[in-house]
This record gives C-alpha cells, structure tokens and sequence, in this order.
C-alpha cells in the first residue's frame, strides 16, 4: 500500500510518499499554499495522481510532550483532508523533524533558496520513515 506523509506548513506543505511495499520513499514534492483549503486541494490531488491509500500528517508536539496552538492546526487539516480525500488519515508525532530536515540538508551542502524549496518535502520523509518504520516493528 502507498502511504503519503504531510508536512503542513503556512506556505509549504511536505509530502513524501512511499513505495507499494512500504519500504522506501519514493516520490516527494511541495505544494506551494497560503491557505489550509489551498493546501488540502493540492495534497488530494496528489494523493489521487500517486495512488496514495493512506495518508500521515505531521503533528507538532512541544518537547514536553503537549500540544499547542499549531498541533490544533494539524488537527484541523487531518480532518479536512479526510473529509475530502476519503482516504484514512493517522497523525504521527513530526517533533524535531524540521530541524533534523535542516541539519541534513547542511551536511549535504543544500543551502540558501535551494534548502527553503526542499526543507519540507525532506521533514515529511522523515515522517514518513518514522511512521513506516513503526508499521514494521
């Protein structure tokens, strides 16, 4: 089954998606989105084009463990997009992933424009790898 992981962002939205044998990423991109209903559109439609069974959305935790005002953002999103999509929807803890996107992206020598453009499309990997990872184990 293809399992889509999303990265909601204010502008940009990650999404990673996997292989039919749930093993690797396999395709990844950016919706470009000022609007959570902009978002959601590109993410099904996505989703649609790619054979996506399931989605993944990322849902920020402080490191304590609580949510705050952007996990009930996710929240709201999870839902929109299961509304529209049909398709079912899981929220996975994204804790550090943005940061650990950036790191990885710097030791690879991806900066400035280039690491802004990708940033969220390598965090919903991580997501993505977390998440498959667990189905697995």
């Amino acid at each position: 089954m293809k399992i889509m992981a999303i990265d909601f962002g204010d502008a940009r939205t990650g999404v990673a998606i996997s292989d039919p044998l749930e093993l690797l990423t396999g395709y990844t991109t950016v919706i470009h989105a000022y609007t959570p209903e902009k978002a959601a559109a590109g993410v099904a439609e996505v989703a649609k084009t790619q054979g996506a069974q399931q989605l993944v959305v990322g849902l920020p935790r402080n490191m304590d463990g609580t949510e705050g005002p952007r996990a009930a953002l996710c929240r709201d999103f999870a839902a929109r997009l299961e509304a529209l999509t049909g398709l079912p929807v899981d929220l996975w803890d994204e804790r550090r992933t943005t940061v650990d996107a950036h790191r990885i992206l710097s030791d690879n020598g991806v900066h400035g424009k280039k690491r802004k453009n990708t940033v969220d499309a390598v965090a919903a990997s991580l997501i993505l790898e977390g998440y498959l990872a667990r189905r697995r184990g």
